[in-house]
Formats: C-alpha cells, sequence, structure tokens
C-alpha cells in the first residue's frame, strides 16, 4: 500500500461522523482534520484529532488534504460551502435536491439559476480541483442502476421507491431541511413507497407516475415551545422539492418521544425495471439497499468516492462529476490485477 489518502471532514453531523468511522476501515485513508462552525463541541466528543473552526478560513485552507468530505445539509449547507472548498480541496458531497444539481428556475422570482453542478465545475476547475457531488444512493448508486437498465434494454423505465418496511425509510436531507424551518428543535422525515405503484412497475405497465403517486412523506416536528405549530406544519407542506407534491403528514412530538422512538436511521429502497428483448421476453430488474443507518452507509459511498476523486485529480482530470462519471475500477482499494478476477 502507498501513502495513505489524506481526508478533512467538513461538518460534523450525522454524515460526519459517519465518514470518521468509514475512514477507520479504510487502511489507505487516513483523518488529518475537521471542520466545523462548532469546533468546542466536536473536541468533547473526540480526541486526537485536529479541530478548525470553519469560519476562520486562514487556519484550515492551507491544510495538506487529499480529499475534503463535505458533510453537510443539501438544503443550505452545500450550495454556499460546496463551491468554497472546491477551490481550496478536492471535494466529496451527498448533495441531494435533484431539482437543483442542474440550471433551474428560482422558485419565487423564476430567475434561471446555475445548478449545483455548474457552481461545483467553475469552482474546482479555477481551483485545478476534482469534486465528486451528489454521491449516496440517490442521487447516487440508484442513478447508476436506472442508466444501466436503460442502457442494456433502449426504452426501460427505471422507477425508485423508497421506505419499503412500515415504519418507512428516514431522509437526513427532508429531516434537515425541515429543522431549518423557524420554531423547530428537532426533526425526522421518514418516506413511504406506494405499493400500488410498486405492483404497476413489476407488471411491465411502464406507468408515466408523477412524484406524489409513488411515495408519502411521514414528519415528526418537536416545536419550540412559544411557535404556532399550525404555522410551522403549514411551511413544511408548502416547501418546494421536498414537501408541496406529495401527500404529507406531520406529528408534533416532545423531547422525549422523539429520543425513545427515532433515534434510530434506518432507510431502504429499490430500483425496479420491467422491460422485454426483441423476442418479447419479460425482464425485471431489482436493486434494493436495506440500511440500519442511513448517515453510515451513506458515508462509507462517499469515502469510496474519495478515492476517485484524488485519482482523477492527479492525471489532471478537474471539474466537477457525478457517480455516472467515474469509472468502478477508480473506486476500489484492489489493483487492476485483482480487480480482472473479480
Amino acid at each position: 500500500m502507498g501513502r495513505q489518502t489524506r481526508i478533512a471532514i467538513v461538518g460534523y453531523g450525522n454524515i460526519g461522523r459517519g465518514v470518521h468511522k468509514a475512514i477507520g476501515r479504510n487502511l489507505d485513508m487516513s483523518l488529518v482534520g475537521i471542520i466545523s462552525r462548532d469546533p468546542e463541541r466536536v473536541e468533547r466528543e473526540i480526541n486526537n484529532v485536529d479541530v478548525f473552526n470553519a469560519n476562520n478560513e486562514d487556519k484550515w485552507s492551507g491544510l495538506l488534504v487529499d480529499v475534503a468530505m463535505l458533510c453537510g445539509g443539501s438544503a443550505k449547507d452545500l450550495p454556499v460551502q460546496g463551491p468554497c472548498f472546491a477551490k481550496f480541496f478536492n471535494t466529496v458531497d451527498s448533495f441531494d435536491n435533484h431539482k437543483h444539481i442542474g440550471p433551474y428556475a428560482n422558485e419565487e422570482t423564476g430567475e434561471l439559476m446555475p445548478g449545483y453542478y455548474q457552481d461545483m465545475d467553475a469552482s474546482a476547475r479555477k481551483g485545478k480541483h476534482t469534486s465528486i457531488i451528489s454521491i449516496g444512493w440517490d442521487p447516487g448508486t440508484f442513478s447508476m442502476e436506472r442508466i444501466l437498465a436503460d442502457s442494456f434494454f433502449p426504452g426501460t423505465k427505471a422507477y425508485g421507491f423508497y421506505g419499503l418496511s412500515e415504519k418507512g425509510g428516514l431522509s437526513m436531507g427532508h429531516s434537515d431541511a425541515i429543522r431549518r424551518v423557524e420554531g423547530v428543535k428537532d426533526a425526522r422525515q421518514y418516506t413511504h413507497a406506494i405499493p400500488e405503484a410498486m405492483e404497476r412497475v413489476k407488471s411491465g405497465e411502464n406507468p408515466d407516475l408523477k412524484p406524489g403517486e409513488m411515495h408519502w412523506r411521514e414528519c415528526f416536528v418537536v416545536a419550540e415551545e412559544e411557535y404556532d405549530i399550525g404555522k410551522i406544519e403549514e411551511e413544511i407542506k408548502k416547501m418546494p422539492n421536498y414537501f408541496e407534491p406529495y401527500r404529507t403528514e406531520v406529528y408534533f412530538v416532545s423531547d422525549e418521544e422523539m429520543k425513545r422512538d427515532h433515534s434510530d436511521m434506518p432507510h431502504d429502497g429499490v430500483v425496479i425495471a420491467a422491460s422485454e428483448t426483441g423476442d418479447r421476453n419479460k425482464i425485471l430488474i431489482e436493486h434494493q439497499n436495506t440500511w440500519d443507518s442511513n448517515p453510515e452507509a451513506t458515508a462509507s459511498i462517499m469515502v469510496a468516492y474519495a478515492r476517485a476523486t484524488y485519482r482523477l485529480n492527479q492525471k489532471g482530470d478537474y471539474g466537477a462529476k457525478t457517480i455516472l462519471d467515474i469509472a468502478p475500477a477508480l473506486i476500489s482499494p484492489h489493483s487492476k490485477e485483482e480487480l480482472i478476477k473479480v
């Protein structure tokens, strides 16, 4: 094994903690520092790691880092932090707002805005860095599965369904978006797949399903005492790109109920594609994930893509990339000779 890839973690929440654990399982990587808006909290939580204040650019911008893992939320953190850190480091993130990855119309003004990909590409190229964005399961591994299905069997529609269990699947991005609502102290959001829609897909119907016909959303919220819960609920349900197109149920609970009933962070989902060959032989493709911890599994995938980020950068391949641009060999710790045998 050659020199270890030097990793910095930016943001030490659930995904940041997951990245920390994942680095410990990858012998070719080492953690050189954590950058946080709350360094005192992080220092109380862990030892033997240098912690830097995110607001003190002079302290962290000169770190010898091969890849910075951006672990903030997609709603507010990454649109600002991503382009900032891409000027200084190669980066990996889990940006998951599908509608804002490419150019989009501002929901309030209608103005055409550059997408997250465009912002990251410009910043990374300016700094001669490489940034792999939107790494997780969707966007991420499920995006890759949809492309494979359509490539192998042209014309196939591949659908992603999330929250297959009775409790549903905990969405970190949606939970973070709720926590950004004024008056919300804590929140968890579970996505539920609609079984009837899944059966229509499996039957080979290839239906034209709107988002609200595939899933519904369930929110558990701890509100600050002085805030109007009716106003909070209305703001959640009207949130564009997160809740507005869906049936959304909001329940207000106490701190104790949240800790007792919603401390775990499981998620599951499946990509389903039904098609046929030229001889009208039926084809059914399913790729399913079942995760006890959504943030830890997402973090593990991000850490694998840190390898690809650094390898591409060493070859002078700068700018923003998505999972669809990355050859699987680039994320593996194994040699080409070993992979040929797989």
